[in-house]
């Protein structure tokens, strides 16, 4: 028998949003929930999502949400839809960034046998970089051909997402954290990502680690998940392995998330606003449901958590199933989103007789994180690759190299990242992208800006379009560049 709620909660205000498609489906069946198992509740509702993107809002969301955020702190939100096209900004990589909401905590636990999976011992955490990677959203479009996402990953950013992965294993007395990066082919961002989990590492001797390369270690998370237990990553990845990790699971429907930063805290269902299903009373709430109880953890109402997550539990253990996990075997009645809230409702207070009874020990909070990390490297400019908009080929960079100025030296030129010239190259064709590297004439010399400002004007005088200047510069003597391919 779950714990009884013999004790009013203390009332909390959290700011709630009803979102698009499902959401506002889902959202009262789960607010429901939660107001018949006496979470001591107040809702502060806002607007956010495609009503606010359509009164020409392309952030999705105005001063008086973000008002309401300041003062709660606290968010739970309903799935929201993104109009396509028209430049608009994703709300959830906005909210999450203005937050500082740094880390996604997304558990995925397999429910058999009485929801379908291969994995029944599975229980996998992915603990998912939040601010960062190609979700800062800084794009352009270069050339007629050619656009560009900028990777940017931080050293403080990953750092604090690695140190928050391993407090949270300690904390929840999980055993294993792993790594997933891609440095075999990004050595330097994805080789930061590993380089920091390796130091970091070293702090918690109690936690077995590992690593692998994202390829391959979503690949076995998705064959034998039951071999890993807390697993952190950068955000794109985790965003792809998180769903993987929550289908093998049994149901994308299932999945929760927790967004956390050091001031504030959202919670949501992993999946989208699913429209094509909007309005038929038919959707899950389980995921938002579960997001809740992460949420009523974070606020410290443990005992309520429990009661809502143990009815969760036994109604699906009594078969009352919505259509997603639906099956032959083990459903005795398909029901629809508000009659499984009701189902959920009838059942506080009990407690599933197979799957295990879920008892949340009140444990210290995950610490705020402070990376400390920092790198006094020397930067020494050394260089600088210079971009340009042109139509030509590898037959036309002599006159290009004749532009070069005195104290540089033009070193090497790539296509799509491919070094086209000088040398062999059996390529034939080529986009209007081009990356020329120019570095000091003589070896070991340093470079000046004004050297480098002074080759961006030659190549434009000569008729040139430069698009984009990297400058590449050396940090304790090591390149702080790629080289590149067959360079």
């Amino acid at each position: 028998m779950s714990s009884q709620n013999t004790t009013p909660e203390t009332p909390t205000t959290i700011t709630v949003a009803y979102g698009d498609g499902i959401g506002p489906e889902i959202m009262s069946a789960t607010l429901r929930v939660l107001d018949a198992a006496g979470a001591g509740l107040q809702y502060d509702v806002i607007e956010v999502g495609e009503k606010v993107y359509q009164s020409g809002n392309t952030a999705g969301i105005g001063d008086e949400a973000w008002a309401s955020l300041a003062r709660t702190k606290v968010f739970l939100k309903a799935p929201i839809t993104t109009p396509q096209g028209g430049g608009y900004k994703s709300l959830n990589v906005t909210t999450r960034k203005t937050l500082g909401l740094f880390a996604n905590v997304r558990p995925c636990v397999a429910y058999a046998p009485f929801v379908k999976t291969n994995h029944p011992r599975m229980d996998v955490v992915i603990v998912r970089e939040n601010e960062e990677d190609l979700y800062a959203g800084i794009e352009h479009r270069q050339t007629k051909q050619v656009y560009q996402t900028l990777k940017l990953i931080t050293q403080p950013g990953s750092e604090k997402i690695i140190r928050y992965a391993f407090e949270y294993a300690r904390t929840n007395g999980r055993k294993k954290v792993t790594v997933m990066v891609k440095d075999n082919i990004m050595k330097l961002t994805d080789g930061l990502f590993h380089d920091l989990f390796k130091q970091v590492a070293t702090e918690y001797p109690e936690i077995e680690h590992e690593s692998y390369i994202i390829d391959i270690g979503a690949a076995r998370l998705a064959e034998k998940p039951e071999r890993f237990d807390v697993v952190v990553t950068l955000n794109l990845y985790g965003d792809i392995i998180s769903d993987i990790a929550a289908e093998v699971s049994g149901s994308v429907g299932f999945g929760p998330s927790a967004n956390i930063g050091d001031k504030a805290a959202m919670f949501e269902a992993i999946h989208g606003s699913a429209p094509d299903i909007a309005g038929r009373d038919i959707a899950n709430p389980s995921g938002l449901l579960l997001s809740a109880v992460m949420m009523l953890l974070h606020l410290g109402k443990n005992r309520v958590a429990e009661r809502i997550h143990n009815a969760w539990l036994r109604t699906i253990e009594d078969g009352i199933h919505t259509g997603d996990i639906a099956s032959a075997e083990k459903t005795t009645e398909r029901v629809g989103t508000q009659a499984f809230a009701d189902a959920v409702i009838a059942r506080l207070d009990q407690s599933p007789e197979q799957l295990e009874c879920i008892v949340y020990p009140v444990r210290e909070a995950v610490p705020t994180i402070t990376p400390r990390l920092g790198s006094t490297a020397t930067k020494t400019l050394v260089g600088a690759d210079i971009f340009l908009d042109w139509d030509g080929g590898p037959s036309g960079m002599d006159a290009i190299a004749a532009l070069t100025v005195p104290g540089l030296k033009l070193l090497a030129a790539s296509n799509r990242g491919l070094k086209v010239w000088p040398g062999y190259t059996a390529q034939e064709v080529f986009v209007d992208h081009w990356r020329l590297r120019y570095v000091a004439a003589e070896k070991g010399a340093t470079v000046s800006h004004t050297q480098l400002l002074d080759q961006q004007r030659a190549l434009v005088v000569g008729g040139y379009d430069v698009i984009k200047t990297e400058n590449l510069c050396d940090f304790d003597g090591k390149p702080g560049y790629s080289l590149m391919q067959g360079q």
